[in-house]
Protein backbone atom coordinates (compact mmCIF):
# COMPACT_ATOMS: atom_id res chain seq x y z
CA UNK A 1 0.00 0.00 0.00
CA UNK A 2 1.38 3.32 -0.90
CA UNK A 3 1.27 6.39 1.66
CA UNK A 4 -1.38 8.00 -0.59
CA UNK A 5 -3.44 5.18 0.04
CA UNK A 6 -2.99 4.32 3.37
CA UNK A 7 -3.90 7.95 4.29
CA UNK A 8 -6.85 7.13 2.22
CA UNK A 9 -7.89 4.17 4.26
CA UNK A 10 -7.60 6.75 7.55
CA UNK A 11 -10.11 9.18 5.80
CA UNK A 12 -11.84 6.03 4.54
CA UNK A 13 -12.90 4.42 7.89
CA UNK A 14 -12.87 7.97 10.11
CA UNK A 15 -16.47 8.29 11.56
CA UNK A 16 -18.12 10.71 13.87
CA UNK A 17 -18.06 7.60 16.80
CA UNK A 18 -14.44 8.28 16.69
CA UNK A 19 -14.20 11.52 18.48
CA UNK A 20 -14.33 11.60 21.82
CA UNK A 21 -16.66 14.00 24.06
CA UNK A 22 -13.77 16.29 24.45
CA UNK A 23 -12.97 16.55 21.12
CA UNK A 24 -16.32 16.86 19.23
CA UNK A 25 -16.59 20.27 22.09
CA UNK A 26 -13.14 21.22 20.58
CA UNK A 27 -14.44 21.14 17.14
CA UNK A 28 -17.21 22.88 17.79
CA UNK A 29 -15.92 25.77 19.03
CA UNK A 30 -13.05 26.20 16.63
CA UNK A 31 -16.27 26.52 14.20
CA UNK A 32 -17.70 29.35 16.47
CA UNK A 33 -14.08 30.63 17.08
CA UNK A 34 -13.92 30.41 13.25
CA UNK A 35 -17.14 31.65 11.94
CA UNK A 36 -16.50 34.80 14.37
CA UNK A 37 -13.12 35.29 12.50
CA UNK A 38 -14.93 35.27 9.32
CA UNK A 39 -18.17 37.50 9.94
CA UNK A 40 -15.33 39.85 11.19
CA UNK A 41 -13.79 40.17 8.10
CA UNK A 42 -16.23 40.56 5.83
CA UNK A 43 -14.55 44.24 5.19
CA UNK A 44 -11.32 43.59 4.73
CA UNK A 45 -9.41 45.15 1.65
CA UNK A 46 -8.36 41.90 0.13
CA UNK A 47 -12.06 40.28 1.35
CA UNK A 48 -13.36 42.95 -0.83
CA UNK A 49 -11.33 42.67 -3.78
CA UNK A 50 -12.19 38.85 -3.42
CA UNK A 51 -15.67 39.43 -3.87
CA UNK A 52 -15.33 41.49 -6.55
CA UNK A 53 -13.40 38.82 -8.32
CA UNK A 54 -15.83 35.80 -7.79
CA UNK A 55 -18.85 38.30 -8.66
CA UNK A 56 -17.32 38.79 -12.45
CA UNK A 57 -15.98 35.51 -12.90
CA UNK A 58 -19.28 33.79 -11.11
CA UNK A 59 -19.57 30.00 -10.77
CA UNK A 60 -22.57 27.54 -10.65
CA UNK A 61 -24.61 28.74 -7.49
CA UNK A 62 -24.24 25.25 -5.01
CA UNK A 63 -22.45 26.40 -2.21
CA UNK A 64 -23.28 29.56 -0.13
CA UNK A 65 -20.93 32.37 0.51
CA UNK A 66 -20.44 33.79 4.27
CA UNK A 67 -22.49 36.87 4.00
CA UNK A 68 -24.39 35.96 0.96
CA UNK A 69 -24.32 34.68 -2.58
CA UNK A 70 -23.90 31.34 -3.97
CA UNK A 71 -21.02 29.83 -5.75
CA UNK A 72 -19.02 26.96 -6.99
CA UNK A 73 -17.73 24.75 -4.30
CA UNK A 74 -14.19 25.43 -4.99
CA UNK A 75 -14.83 29.11 -4.84
CA UNK A 76 -16.56 29.04 -1.40
CA UNK A 77 -14.06 27.53 -0.44
CA UNK A 78 -11.44 29.81 -1.44
CA UNK A 79 -13.78 32.80 -0.30
CA UNK A 80 -15.33 30.99 3.36
CA UNK A 81 -11.32 30.34 4.08
CA UNK A 82 -10.37 33.94 3.31
CA UNK A 83 -13.13 35.26 5.36
CA UNK A 84 -11.65 32.83 8.26
CA UNK A 85 -8.37 33.41 7.32
CA UNK A 86 -7.54 37.06 7.17
CA UNK A 87 -7.89 38.91 10.17
CA UNK A 88 -5.08 36.18 12.34
CA UNK A 89 -7.30 35.40 14.60
CA UNK A 90 -7.92 31.75 14.11
CA UNK A 91 -6.51 28.89 15.65
CA UNK A 92 -3.08 27.61 15.59
CA UNK A 93 -0.96 24.26 15.94
CA UNK A 94 2.42 24.23 16.94
CA UNK A 95 5.00 21.20 16.43
CA UNK A 96 8.97 21.49 16.79
CA UNK A 97 9.63 22.84 13.29
CA UNK A 98 6.43 23.68 11.89
CA UNK A 99 3.04 26.09 12.92
CA UNK A 100 0.09 26.51 11.33
CA UNK A 101 -3.90 27.23 11.13
CA UNK A 102 -6.29 23.91 10.88
CA UNK A 103 -9.21 25.36 11.49
CA UNK A 104 -8.55 27.00 7.80
CA UNK A 105 -10.02 23.95 6.73
CA UNK A 106 -13.32 24.94 7.61
CA UNK A 107 -14.04 26.95 4.47
CA UNK A 108 -13.42 23.80 2.04
CA UNK A 109 -15.18 21.19 4.42
CA UNK A 110 -17.95 23.48 4.99
CA UNK A 111 -18.88 23.88 0.88
CA UNK A 112 -18.49 20.19 0.62
CA UNK A 113 -20.84 19.04 3.22
CA UNK A 114 -23.12 21.93 1.92
CA UNK A 115 -23.05 20.81 -1.64
CA UNK A 116 -23.25 17.05 -0.99
CA UNK A 117 -26.15 17.58 1.58
CA UNK A 118 -24.43 16.13 4.73
CA UNK A 119 -25.09 16.44 8.14
CA UNK A 120 -23.52 18.58 10.94
CA UNK A 121 -22.09 14.81 12.22
CA UNK A 122 -20.43 14.09 8.69
CA UNK A 123 -19.11 18.10 8.51
CA UNK A 124 -17.29 17.57 12.16
CA UNK A 125 -15.79 14.00 11.06
CA UNK A 126 -14.39 15.36 7.58
CA UNK A 127 -13.52 18.59 9.77
CA UNK A 128 -11.47 16.13 12.37
CA UNK A 129 -9.68 13.94 9.52
CA UNK A 130 -8.37 17.68 8.16
CA UNK A 131 -7.20 18.52 11.62
CA UNK A 132 -5.51 15.36 12.19
CA UNK A 133 -3.87 15.49 8.59
CA UNK A 134 -2.36 18.21 8.76
CA UNK A 135 -1.48 18.72 12.58
CA UNK A 136 -0.06 15.48 12.06
CA UNK A 137 2.28 15.84 8.96
CA UNK A 138 3.08 19.51 10.65
CA UNK A 139 4.97 17.09 13.43
CA UNK A 140 6.45 14.79 11.09
CA UNK A 141 7.39 16.79 7.93
CA UNK A 142 8.22 20.42 8.65
CA UNK A 143 9.09 22.75 5.78
CA UNK A 144 9.90 25.83 7.43
CA UNK A 145 13.46 25.17 7.26
CA UNK A 146 13.71 23.74 3.87
CA UNK A 147 11.98 27.08 2.93
CA UNK A 148 8.16 26.01 2.12
CA UNK A 149 5.22 27.51 3.85
CA UNK A 150 2.53 26.15 5.83
CA UNK A 151 0.40 25.72 3.56
CA UNK A 152 2.32 22.81 1.95
CA UNK A 153 1.16 20.11 4.62
CA UNK A 154 -2.51 22.01 4.33
CA UNK A 155 -2.68 20.48 0.68
CA UNK A 156 -3.05 17.05 1.63
CA UNK A 157 -5.49 17.88 4.74
CA UNK A 158 -7.78 20.23 2.56
CA UNK A 159 -8.10 17.39 -0.23
CA UNK A 160 -8.20 14.34 2.59
CA UNK A 161 -11.21 16.68 4.65
CA UNK A 162 -13.29 17.80 1.27
CA UNK A 163 -12.75 14.00 -0.23
CA UNK A 164 -14.43 12.65 3.04
CA UNK A 165 -16.94 15.27 3.13
CA UNK A 166 -17.57 14.12 -0.35
CA UNK A 167 -17.65 10.53 0.46
CA UNK A 168 -14.97 9.25 -1.69
CA UNK A 169 -14.22 5.77 -2.05
CA UNK A 170 -10.36 4.53 -0.79
CA UNK A 171 -8.90 5.30 -4.99
CA UNK A 172 -10.50 8.94 -5.48
CA UNK A 173 -9.54 9.88 -1.95
CA UNK A 174 -5.49 8.58 -2.82
CA UNK A 175 -6.02 10.52 -5.92
CA UNK A 176 -7.17 13.37 -4.69
CA UNK A 177 -4.52 13.93 -1.91
CA UNK A 178 -2.15 13.16 -4.73
CA UNK A 179 -3.34 15.44 -7.21
CA UNK A 180 -3.13 18.30 -4.40
CA UNK A 181 0.13 17.44 -2.82
CA UNK A 182 1.89 17.72 -5.87
CA UNK A 183 0.89 20.79 -7.17
CA UNK A 184 0.75 22.84 -4.14
CA UNK A 185 4.37 23.36 -2.76
CA UNK A 186 4.32 26.85 -1.20
CA UNK A 187 7.30 29.06 -0.46
CA UNK A 188 7.89 30.86 2.97
CA UNK A 189 8.47 34.10 1.23
CA UNK A 190 4.92 34.81 2.01
CA UNK A 191 5.81 34.96 5.55
CA UNK A 192 9.37 36.52 5.44
CA UNK A 193 10.05 40.36 4.90
CA UNK A 194 7.75 42.80 3.56
CA UNK A 195 4.33 40.87 4.24
CA UNK A 196 1.43 41.53 1.72
CA UNK A 197 -2.03 40.49 1.16
CA UNK A 198 -0.75 37.06 0.38
CA UNK A 199 -0.37 36.14 3.97
CA UNK A 200 -3.57 35.93 4.52
CA UNK A 201 -4.59 34.23 0.96
CA UNK A 202 -2.17 31.95 0.60
CA UNK A 203 -3.89 28.98 2.50
CA UNK A 204 -7.49 30.07 0.54
CA UNK A 205 -5.85 29.31 -2.52
CA UNK A 206 -4.57 26.04 -1.57
CA UNK A 207 -8.31 25.42 -0.20
CA UNK A 208 -9.25 26.41 -3.33
CA UNK A 209 -7.35 23.70 -5.33
CA UNK A 210 -7.67 20.91 -2.54
CA UNK A 211 -11.26 21.64 -3.07
CA UNK A 212 -10.73 21.52 -6.88
CA UNK A 213 -8.24 18.33 -6.65
CA UNK A 214 -10.93 16.32 -4.60
CA UNK A 215 -13.78 17.11 -7.37
CA UNK A 216 -11.69 16.32 -10.11
CA UNK A 217 -10.84 12.90 -8.23
CA UNK A 218 -14.38 12.30 -7.98
CA UNK A 219 -14.56 12.20 -11.62
CA UNK A 220 -11.93 9.53 -11.87
CA UNK A 221 -8.79 12.00 -12.39
CA UNK A 222 -5.52 10.30 -11.35
CA UNK A 223 -3.11 12.04 -9.24
CA UNK A 224 0.77 10.44 -9.00
CA UNK A 225 0.08 7.18 -6.84
CA UNK A 226 3.75 8.11 -5.01
CA UNK A 227 3.46 11.28 -4.17
CA UNK A 228 4.85 10.95 -0.77
CA UNK A 229 7.42 8.20 -1.47
CA UNK A 230 8.43 8.13 -5.20
CA UNK A 231 11.24 9.60 -7.27
CA UNK A 232 11.24 13.14 -6.92
CA UNK A 233 8.31 12.91 -4.37
CA UNK A 234 7.52 14.81 -1.41
CA UNK A 235 10.06 13.13 0.80
CA UNK A 236 12.81 12.94 -1.49
CA UNK A 237 12.46 16.85 -2.35
CA UNK A 238 11.02 18.32 0.17
CA UNK A 239 10.43 17.23 3.82
CA UNK A 240 13.03 14.10 4.09
CA UNK A 241 12.11 10.63 4.75
CA UNK A 242 8.85 10.23 8.27
CA UNK A 243 6.98 7.42 8.76
CA UNK A 244 3.32 7.77 9.64
CA UNK A 245 1.08 5.30 10.84
CA UNK A 246 -2.74 5.97 9.41
CA UNK A 247 -3.80 2.67 10.85
CA UNK A 248 -2.61 4.15 14.48
CA UNK A 249 -4.34 7.43 13.80
CA UNK A 250 -7.14 8.96 15.96
CA UNK A 251 -9.18 12.32 15.61
CA UNK A 252 -8.25 14.15 19.07
CA UNK A 253 -5.42 16.26 17.50
CA UNK A 254 -7.50 19.33 17.70
CA UNK A 255 -7.44 18.81 21.48
CA UNK A 256 -3.58 20.16 21.04
CA UNK A 257 -4.66 23.12 19.01
CA UNK A 258 -5.26 26.88 20.57
CA UNK A 259 -7.94 29.49 20.28
CA UNK A 260 -6.44 33.04 19.86
CA UNK A 261 -7.33 35.36 23.01
CA UNK A 262 -5.83 38.14 21.01
CA UNK A 263 -5.55 39.02 17.52
CA UNK A 264 -2.09 38.44 16.88
CA UNK A 265 -0.09 35.69 15.49
CA UNK A 266 0.07 32.54 18.04
CA UNK A 267 3.19 32.38 19.32
CA UNK A 268 3.08 36.80 20.63
CA UNK A 269 -0.40 35.58 22.65
CA UNK A 270 1.29 34.83 26.19
CA UNK A 271 3.74 38.15 25.26
CA UNK A 272 0.41 40.49 25.03
CA UNK A 273 -1.34 38.02 27.44
CA UNK A 274 1.76 39.43 30.06
CA UNK A 275 2.15 43.03 29.01
CA UNK A 276 -1.69 43.63 29.50
CA UNK A 277 -1.60 41.86 33.09
CA UNK A 278 1.79 44.38 33.55
CA UNK A 279 -0.55 47.49 32.49
CA UNK A 280 -3.20 46.23 34.75
CA UNK A 281 -1.23 45.40 38.15
CA UNK A 282 1.46 48.80 37.82
CA UNK A 283 -1.15 50.91 36.21
CA UNK A 284 2.01 51.34 33.50
CA UNK A 285 1.65 54.40 31.22
CA UNK A 286 2.92 54.32 28.20
CA UNK A 287 4.98 57.93 28.07
CA UNK A 288 6.79 56.55 31.37
CA UNK A 289 8.66 53.53 29.73
CA UNK A 290 12.06 54.03 28.73
CA UNK A 291 12.46 50.36 27.41
CA UNK A 292 10.89 46.60 27.13
CA UNK A 293 13.24 43.76 26.78
CA UNK A 294 11.25 40.60 25.64
CA UNK A 295 13.25 36.87 26.30
CA UNK A 296 11.43 34.19 24.52
CA UNK A 297 11.56 31.72 22.76
CA UNK A 298 13.50 31.01 19.55
CA UNK A 299 10.59 30.88 17.22
CA UNK A 300 8.59 33.78 18.12
CA UNK A 301 12.10 35.55 17.89
CA UNK A 302 12.55 34.42 14.54
CA UNK A 303 9.16 34.79 13.09
CA UNK A 304 7.96 37.69 14.75
CA UNK A 305 11.00 38.99 16.76
CA UNK A 306 13.26 40.31 14.46
CA UNK A 307 15.00 36.89 13.36
CA UNK A 308 15.49 35.27 10.17
CA UNK A 309 12.40 36.47 8.59
CA UNK A 310 12.96 39.75 8.97
CA UNK A 311 13.04 43.37 10.67
CA UNK A 312 9.99 43.99 12.78
CA UNK A 313 10.21 47.20 13.43
CA UNK A 314 9.37 48.29 9.82
CA UNK A 315 5.40 48.47 10.49
CA UNK A 316 3.39 49.86 7.47
CA UNK A 317 0.29 47.69 6.88
CA UNK A 318 -1.77 45.18 8.71
CA UNK A 319 -0.04 42.40 7.79
CA UNK A 320 3.21 43.17 8.98
CA UNK A 321 2.09 45.02 12.29
CA UNK A 322 0.03 41.62 13.01
CA UNK A 323 3.64 39.58 12.45
CA UNK A 324 5.38 42.39 14.55
CA UNK A 325 6.05 41.48 18.17
CA UNK A 326 7.24 44.80 18.90
CA UNK A 327 4.09 46.70 17.71
CA UNK A 328 1.49 44.23 19.13
CA UNK A 329 3.33 44.63 22.34
CA UNK A 330 3.52 48.50 21.97
CA UNK A 331 0.08 49.13 21.00
CA UNK A 332 -1.19 46.51 23.56
CA UNK A 333 0.19 48.87 26.41
CA UNK A 334 -1.01 52.16 24.81
CA UNK A 335 -4.70 51.08 23.56
CA UNK A 336 -5.09 48.08 26.71
CA UNK A 337 -6.11 45.49 23.64
CA UNK A 338 -5.21 43.96 20.23
CA UNK A 339 -8.32 43.42 18.61
CA UNK A 340 -9.17 44.17 14.38
CA UNK A 341 -9.14 47.92 15.18
CA UNK A 342 -5.64 47.65 16.25
CA UNK A 343 -4.69 47.47 12.51
CA UNK A 344 -6.42 49.78 10.66
CA UNK A 345 -3.97 51.81 8.64
CA UNK A 346 -4.19 55.00 11.46
CA UNK A 347 -3.66 53.00 14.16
CA UNK A 348 -0.63 51.71 12.59
CA UNK A 349 0.80 54.88 11.32
CA UNK A 350 0.49 56.67 14.40
CA UNK A 351 3.54 58.10 16.39
CA UNK A 352 3.20 56.76 19.38
CA UNK A 353 3.16 53.21 18.56
CA UNK A 354 5.51 53.73 16.04
CA UNK A 355 7.79 55.66 18.78
CA UNK A 356 7.23 53.06 21.59
CA UNK A 357 8.05 50.26 19.14
CA UNK A 358 11.28 51.23 19.12
CA UNK A 359 11.76 50.78 22.09
CA UNK A 360 11.28 47.53 22.48
CA UNK A 361 13.97 44.38 22.11
CA UNK A 362 13.21 40.63 21.58
CA UNK A 363 15.58 38.02 22.17
CA UNK A 364 15.95 33.93 21.88
CA UNK A 365 16.19 32.92 25.35
CA UNK A 366 17.60 28.90 25.21
CA UNK A 367 15.68 27.83 28.59
CA UNK A 368 12.09 29.00 26.64
CA UNK A 369 13.10 27.17 23.77
CA UNK A 370 14.14 24.25 24.98
CA UNK A 371 10.54 24.11 26.82
CA UNK A 372 8.63 24.85 23.15
CA UNK A 373 6.14 23.44 21.85
CA UNK A 374 5.01 21.99 25.22
CA UNK A 375 4.85 25.76 26.41
CA UNK A 376 5.36 29.26 25.00
CA UNK A 377 7.47 30.87 27.63
CA UNK A 378 8.62 34.14 27.98
CA UNK A 379 9.83 37.13 30.10
CA UNK A 380 8.98 40.66 29.98
CA UNK A 381 10.83 43.50 31.65
CA UNK A 382 9.64 46.69 31.55
CA UNK A 383 11.68 49.48 32.70
CA UNK A 384 9.95 53.14 33.41
CA UNK A 385 11.69 56.67 33.84
CA UNK A 386 11.68 56.77 37.63
CA UNK A 387 13.87 53.58 37.39
CA UNK A 388 11.18 51.31 38.58
CA UNK A 389 11.39 47.98 36.55
CA UNK A 390 8.51 45.31 36.25
CA UNK A 391 8.98 41.60 35.06
CA UNK A 392 7.03 38.96 34.15
CA UNK A 393 7.32 35.62 32.90
CA UNK A 394 4.89 33.44 31.16
CA UNK A 395 4.79 29.76 30.28
CA UNK A 396 1.43 29.74 28.23
CA UNK A 397 -2.13 31.85 27.68
CA UNK A 398 -5.82 31.14 28.01
CA UNK A 399 -6.51 29.75 24.81
CA UNK A 400 -3.24 27.38 24.60
CA UNK A 401 -4.28 23.96 25.28
CA UNK A 402 -2.93 23.39 28.82
CA UNK A 403 -5.63 26.46 29.80
CA UNK A 404 -8.36 25.89 26.65
CA UNK A 405 -11.05 28.50 26.25
CA UNK A 406 -14.41 27.62 27.71
CA UNK A 407 -17.06 27.89 25.19
CA UNK A 408 -18.48 30.92 26.87
CA UNK A 409 -15.32 32.91 26.20
CA UNK A 410 -15.51 31.92 22.94
CA UNK A 411 -19.28 32.90 22.22
CA UNK A 412 -17.94 36.17 23.81
CA UNK A 413 -15.39 36.73 21.20
CA UNK A 414 -18.12 36.01 18.50
CA UNK A 415 -20.44 37.88 19.80
CA UNK A 416 -17.55 40.76 19.14
CA UNK A 417 -16.24 39.70 16.38
CA UNK A 418 -19.71 39.85 14.09
CA UNK A 419 -21.68 42.28 16.35
CA UNK A 420 -21.60 44.75 13.06
CA UNK A 421 -22.46 42.52 10.42
CA UNK A 422 -25.52 40.50 12.31
CA UNK A 423 -28.19 41.46 14.67
CA UNK A 424 -29.03 39.92 18.20
CA UNK A 425 -31.28 38.05 16.72
CA UNK A 426 -28.91 35.80 14.31
CA UNK A 427 -26.01 35.73 16.18
CA UNK A 428 -28.03 33.70 18.93
CA UNK A 429 -29.28 31.42 15.87
CA UNK A 430 -25.96 30.80 14.67
CA UNK A 431 -24.59 30.23 18.77
CA UNK A 432 -27.23 27.57 18.66
CA UNK A 433 -26.87 25.98 15.93
CA UNK A 434 -23.30 25.25 16.39
CA UNK A 435 -23.88 24.12 19.74
CA UNK A 436 -26.11 21.65 17.97
CA UNK A 437 -24.12 21.45 14.77
CA UNK A 438 -24.71 16.96 15.83
CA UNK A 439 -28.27 17.60 14.94
CA UNK A 440 -28.97 19.76 12.22
CA UNK A 441 -27.61 19.58 8.68
CA UNK A 442 -25.19 21.93 7.23
CA UNK A 443 -27.85 23.55 5.14
CA UNK A 444 -29.58 24.96 8.44
CA UNK A 445 -26.06 26.48 9.27
CA UNK A 446 -25.40 28.01 5.70
CA UNK A 447 -28.45 29.28 5.15
CA UNK A 448 -27.62 31.67 8.71
CA UNK A 449 -24.87 32.72 6.91
CA UNK A 450 -25.96 33.59 4.39
CA UNK A 451 -28.12 35.98 6.17
CA UNK A 452 -24.55 37.42 7.72
CA UNK A 453 -24.53 41.42 6.82
CA UNK A 454 -27.76 42.11 7.32
CA UNK A 455 -28.67 44.03 10.40
CA UNK A 456 -31.69 45.65 9.91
Amino acid sequence: MTHAEALAAFVVRASYDDLSATAREQLKIRVLDALGCAIGALEGEPVRLLRGHLEDFGGAARCTRIGGGRTAPDRAALYNAALVRYLDFNDSYVAPGESCHPSDNLGPVLAATEDAGRTGRELLAALAVAYQVQCRLSDVAPVRARGLDQTTQVSYAVAAGVAKALGLDLPRIANAVAISGTAFNALRVTRTGPLSHWKGLAYPNTAFGGTHAAYLAARGITGPPLVFEGNKGFMEAIAGRFEIDWSREDLERVTRTGVKKFNAEYHSQPTLEGILELRRDYAIRPEDVVGIEIDTFDVAYHIIGGGEEGDKTIVRTKEEADHSLHYMTAVALLDGQVMPEQYAPERIRREDVQALLRRIVVRPAEEFSRQFPAHMACRIRVTLRDGHVFVREQVDYEGFPTRPMRWETVAEKFERLSAAHTHAGLRREIVAAVAGLDGIRVEDLTRLLARVGRVS
